[in-house]
């Protein structure tokens, strides 16, 4: 068994591209699709209004006033502004009047709403001061004097758990980096895996039962090497996200490694099981790297969760491990869940990697007699 690992390793060590290529992968669709490192949205604002210079350095002050929303608003043309938008450069722009504003988009994206709000909030708030100043005999005192009391009001509310612990800020640009990162990953494994099929179509197979490793030890051997590099992958990926990328993956790395663990484990299953369902290795090419992509998505991976509520959705979600990774994960990442939290997910993955490994090795010794 440990000759035919370290024969896979040294394959692994000789042409070692593949693997670096999937590790970038894993870092470059994220970053595409979260923005980056945590850095501020940039959204344009422009006024055509007659002194829509005054406009725009009012609004620009106010908009960008405090730090508790990851936004930032810019003054640019309105040509500039408006072409961004239509050439997709920009997710939206905000063209201001005097006293009110208009969104200009291109599609109703999820950061339109949460601009929208931003942007209204700040209206909304200087329409009220305004309102309150106009007949005063001091309007400057009056308007610094009302802005203190928005911002200490005499009564706050505290939003808390059931448990009494404070509410965890919902980050989607963290789920977006595990869910790609899995992802990845299920490609590589799955690669790994068919080098079975490979290695008995070109007859290798043959050539080893004659060695003293048995069938067992051989089997073993491959499905331990293709859980090793899986392994290795994700948690590549992970670390250089924490340490080189600054992501907040939580304080419980040590939880995150059982979890992907666990994960690597059963989706190599599931790989032993699309190997088994093929005749032949280019079958597999063919099959396995069309279905992997759907997974994630009817697992609900890349959305919030409870957004996807479809019951046969999600009954066929749960049969593949990736959604029981996904919800292991965010509760130790968002919501800091000991390892007792996470039993149950990882409970899941098991009892999915244990049947499908067995179905799928049946189904590769029926396939080669």
């Amino acid at each position: 068994m440990i000759s035919v690992f370290l024969a896979q390793l040294a394959k692994e060590r000789r042409n070692p591209l593949l693997i670096i290529i999937f590790i970038a992968a894993s870092v470059g669709v994220t970053l595409i699709f979260t923005g980056g490192t945590q850095s501020p949205e940039s959204i344009s604002i422009f006024s055509e209004e007659d002194h829509a210079q005054a406009i725009e350095e009012k609004w620009e002050r106010l908009l960008n006033e405090g730090d508790e929303n990851n936004l930032h608003f810019v003054t640019t043309t309105p040509e500039e502004a408006k072409e961004d938008v239509q050439q997709g450069r920009s997710d939206l722009a905000v063209r201001l009047f005097e006293n009110d504003y208009q969104l200009i988009k291109s599609s109703n994206i999820p950061t339109v709403p949460y601009v929208d709000q931003h942007v209204r909030k700040v209206f909304e708030k200087e329409a009220f001061i305004s309102a309150a100043v106009e007949q005063s005999e001091n309007p400057e005192d009056l308007r610094a004097e009302i802005t203190t009391k928005l911002d200490v009001p005499p009564m706050e509310m505290d939003a808390a758990s059931l448990a009494g612990d404070e509410l965890s800020n919902y980050d989607m640009g963290t789920q977006l980096m595990f869910a790609f990162t899995l992802l990845v990953a299920m490609f590589l494994i799955g690669f790994r895996v068919n080098n079975i099929m490979k290695d008995k179509v070109y007859g290798l197979w043959d050539r080893m039962i004659l060695s003293p490793v048995s069938k067992t030890g051989m089997y073993t051997a491959y499905i331990t090497y293709a859980c090793f590099i899986g392994f290795v992958q994700t948690m590549s990926a992970i670390l250089i996200f924490k340490y080189v990328l600054n992501y907040d993956v939580g304080e419980r790395l040590g939880l995150l490694i059982i979890i992907i663990a666990f994960f690597t484990f059963s989706m190599v299953s599931i790989a032993t099981l699309f190997t088994g369902l093929v005749k032949n290795p280019e079958q597999f090419y063919a099959i396995y790297p069309s279905v992997i992509p759907i997974i994630p998505l009817i697992s609900g991976a890349y959305m919030m969760p409870g957004t996807l509520s479809n019951p046969v959705l999600t009954f066929i979600g749960d049969l593949f491990p990736v959604s029981h990774a996904m919800d292991a994960i965010i509760n130790v990442v968002i919501y800091d869940a000991n390892w007792q939290e996470i039993i149950q997910p990882l409970v899941l993955m098991t009892l999915i990697g244990v049947v499908a490994m067995g179905i799928g090795v049946n189904l590769v010794e029926r396939r080669t007699n």
